[in-house]
């Protein structure tokens, strides 16, 4: 039996060109789709609106991996169209980015209202201090830095009115109150050096979800997948073809 379509969502700040390393590692013969979860203009769409979307252009049956933000989406994809994902890939992922009285385990809010004006303000400076907050504390932070900006150059970024909504994205969704909801096997990829999105969301993740696992990236940061892009190939084509 073929394995299923595999289905990637990027990050905040990120476009589909970011994976570009990781599907040339991919097993022959695999279907991968990266779609743009940012790439609906000027409208302002809600999560749930761009989940449709996407949804209504990939097979029925697929595994979504989702990287950071798009790990929430996939998160919500799960929740939304259960029937559609078989399993869930969640990169660097939290439940909640954004910290609060009942969750410690996010990026303080006096300290996202600050990079929101950066965003406004300068959206390339903010970007270039984002990727080097994604790489810090990585074991190879200068060379998963340098790969990383190659990536992303491959495409134009997105404008500041996209980013700034999707930033509003990221201030505003909760999604602990549908984990226990979400019973697809689910594989949590985390790196144990991650600045952005702390540990302890991935094993906050691991907890609340009913059929999950846990593969720390020792030493990584917050893109793994950028660090090894053959070994993490290998481990979500098995995880996919199980």
């Amino acid at each position: 039996m073929s394995a299923l379509p595999l289905v990637l969502l990027h990050g905040w700040g990120a476009h589909p060109g970011v994976w570009g390393e990781l599907i040339a590692h991919m097993a022959l013969g695999h279907t991968v789709i990266a779609p743009d979860i940012t790439g609906y203009g000027d409208a302002a769409p809600a999560i749930d609106q761009v989940i449709d979307r996407i949804a209504a252009t990939v097979p029925e049956r697929c595994v979504i991996a989702g990287w950071s933000l798009g790990g929430q989406l996939a998160l919500a994809w799960a929740d939304r169209h259960p029937q559609q994902v078989a399993k869930l890939i969640l990169i660097s992922t939290t439940p909640r980015f954004v910290a609060g009285l009942d969750w410690s385990h996010g990026m303080d809010v006096k300290a996202f209202n600050s990079f929101s004006d950066v965003v406004s303000t300068d959206p390339a400076a903010a970007l270039r201090r984002f990727m080097l907050l994604e790489t810090q504390g990585d074991m190879d932070a200068r060379d998963v830095a340098r790969k990383l900006e190659v990536l992303l150059a491959s495409r134009a970024a997105a404008d500041r009115v996209v980013l700034l909504h999707t930033l509003e994205w990221l201030r505003d969704t909760d999604l602990r109150p549908v984990l226990p909801a979400i019973r697809q096997p689910a594989w949590v990829i985390h790196g144990d050096r991650d600045r952005i999105t702390p540990p302890g969301a991935a094993e906050y993740l691991v907890q609340q979800l009913p059929d999950a696992r846990l593969a720390w990236m020792h030493g990584n940061a917050h893109a793994p997948f950028i660090s090894d892009p053959a070994a993490f190939s290998r481990m979500i084509t098995e995880f996919c073809n199980e």
